[in-house]
C-alpha cells in the first residue's frame, strides 16, 4: 500500500459548503475510489491558511491516476470548482507532499 498527501486551496468563506457537499460525498464517486485501489482517505483543513491536507492509501499510482479520467471524477469536479482554487478543466490545483517520516 502507498501513502499519497497532497494539499488543495480552499476559498475564503467556503468551509461550510465544501463540509456540506461531502456530507455524505456521491455513493457513485465513492464506489469509483474504492474500484481504483483508494483506502483510509481523507481531507483535513488548516483554519489559518484554508489549505486541504489530502491523505489516502493506494494501491499504485497508475490505478490511482486513471480517476481522473472517469466520468464521475470530472462531474465531482465541476461540482467543487467554485469552491476551491482549480485548474482550467476544473481539477483542482494539489501539490504532492513527500513523505519525510513514517512510524508503523
Amino acid at each position: 500500500m502507498l501513502r499519497k498527501a497532497f494539499v488543495m486551496q480552499l476559498h475564503a468563506g467556503q468551509l461550510d459548503e465544501y463540509r456540506r457537499r461531502h456530507d455524505p460525498i456521491w455513493p457513485e464517486l465513492a464506489a469509483v475510489l474504492k474500484a481504483h485501489g483508494v483506502h483510509n482517505y481523507s481531507i483535513h483543513l488548516h483554519p489559518q491558511t484554508l489549505q486541504l491536507f489530502a491523505y489516502a492509501e493506494i494501491e499504485c499510482e497508475e490505478r490511482w491516476a486513471a480517476i481522473a479520467q472517469t466520468p464521475e471524477c470530472g462531474k465531482w469536479w465541476a461540482h467543487m470548482r467554485d469552491l476551491m482554487v482549480t485548474h482550467v478543466d476544473a481539477s483542482p490545483v494539489s501539490l504532492s507532499l513527500d513523505e519525510v517520516f513514517h512510524l508503523a
